[in-house]
């Protein structure tokens, strides 16, 4: 998960976000990870601050390294929960989450605190991947057996595999004003694209958090996901391999 994490930047997954990210601007960056995205929110920003949270303490250290090895220094980095984020009303100017609704039991709730703390003319924005959406050539059978494994999982995990499809009815439930609603994606179809996107998920199917759970639950064998390992690996290797990730994308006034 972190591999992936690490891979992402403002212009490749938050570019519906750009009209608000103005010098001087405030921004929060909730569920930040290992803050590659937050550290160029800061860049575009400047000389404004960039605050980033994240429930996993664990990544803050990663976060914090990734500042200083990149000479950001309008950034910090603290660990938080979105359900109750430590700022006063108004705080930010813009809020933003990215790949974080989809894991939340009431996404509804985490969208209503972010509206909290963002001012009242700022910006709440959140972008997330809709996995039955997501689609790849040529076809893998085990490609389908995994991303049927991971929508289970993810149910039952309390969170919304599909959530990019669900923004703009959260957003609205969560009380925000003017959302503008709209989607972009991921592709992966060069050699070094599909050799980092198939590896990753390669690895993560066998040695992650969702390998263990998925066994533990009685979803999957060990060595089903070696299986399914070695269809991503195979998708990988295909020269007309292409996969493409769809997300959906809200922005609204709090």
């Amino acid at each position: 998960m972190l591999r992936s994490h690490r891979w992402r930047t403002v212009e490749n997954s938050a570019a519906y976000l750009l009209p608000a990210l103005v010098g001087g601007a405030r921004v929060l960056d909730v569920g930040c990870g290992p803050g590659t995205i937050t550290v160029d929110l800061a860049r575009h920003v400047h000389p404004g601050e960039v605050v980033g949270v994240d429930a996993a303490e664990s990544v803050i250290a990663d976060a914090r390294a990734l500042a200083v090895d990149e000479g950001i220094t309008n950034v910090r980095f603290e660990p938080a929960d979105v359900d109750a984020l430590p700022y006063a009303d108004g705080t930010f100017d813009v809020v933003h989450a990215h790949q974080v609704l989809q894991h939340l039991a009431d996404p509804v709730a985490a969208l209503r605190e972010m509206r909290r703390v963002c001012a009242p003319e700022g910006t709440v924005a959140a972008r997330d991947s809709d996995y039955q959406a997501m689609t790849w050539h040529p076809a893998v059978p085990e490609l389908d057996r995994w991303r049927g494994l991971y929508r289970d999982l993810a149910c039952r995990n309390g969170g919304e595999p599909d959530a990019g499809r669900h923004l703009l009815g959260w957003a609205q439930a969560a009380g925000l004003s003017e959302v503008t609603a709209s989607a972009s994606a991921w592709c992966f179809a060069t050699p070094e694209d599909r050799e980092w996107w198939g590896g990753l998920w390669a690895d993560r199917v066998t040695r992650s958090s969702f390998a263990a759970q998925a066994v533990e639950q009685g979803l999957a064998t060990a060595a089903e996901l070696e299986q399914l390992a070695g269809g991503w690996r195979t998708w990988a290797a295909e020269d007309d391999g292409w996969f493409a990730v769809l997300h959906g994308e809200v922005r609204g006034l709090p």
